[in-house]
């Protein structure tokens, strides 16, 4: 028996053009019904993680592939998002054909985004990782002004945890660990200057 060619999984942002501009799908393998394919598995679960003020306002964002390539777009798509569940006291929304997650504490908004087939659980796990790292990072205070003040290393939180779109990490105190060593390096490199 010969095995099937695996058809090729594009790159994060690749499939999303094609497919909004009408292009090739994976071709049906014999025998399977051409309306009921299974996602295949991808390391690429992450499109979107960002963090909003209690006005909608962009706090923090990282976009991970070109579902949005503006700026102009991404600012409208976190203004629907925020419109649609700063009201509710839901922690999943779907919205435009993506699975969101999110979080209010005092003064912010934390979503993380994921394609509509994305399994909630893995998305939850990585915003729970988000907000433990923050909160102990900003010593339980996961509030706008501290995150501004903070904000590098909120970002250096969000890298440990995804990285183009790819779950590093999900539990915090290894986050953590990994901040910490990361800013006695850059102590180090910066003393030795």
């Amino acid at each position: 028996m010969q095995r099937p060619e695996a058809w090729p999984r594009p790159h994060p942002g690749e499939g999303a053009a094609a497919a909004q501009a009408g292009g090739p799908a994976p071709p049906a393998r014999a025998g399977e019904p051409s309306g009921l394919r299974l996602q295949e598995p991808s390391l690429y679960t992450i499109k979107a993680v960002f963090i909003l003020d209690n006005d909608g306002r962009r706090l923090l964002a990282k976009y991970y592939d070109d579902t949005f390539p503006s700026m102009k777009e991404q600012m409208v798509f976190e203004k629907n998002v925020f419109n649609k569940t700063s009201r509710t006291e839901s922690e999943i929304a779907f919205f435009g054909g993506m699975t969101i997650v999110y979080k209010n504490s005092i003064d912010l908004f934390l979503y993380v985004v994921g394609s509509s087939y994305e399994n909630e659980l893995m998305l939850m796990s990585v915003l729970t990782c988000l907000f433990e790292s923050l909160n102990h990072m900003l010593r339980k205070n996961v509030e706008k002004r501290w995150l501004l003040e903070n904000m590098d290393g909120a970002f250096l939180v969000l890298d440990e945890i995804v990285d183009g779109g790819v779950i590093l990490e999900s539990d915090p105190q290894q986050v953590i660990q990994k901040v910490l060593q990361s800013a006695k390096e850059q102590i180090k490199w910066s003393l030795l200057k």
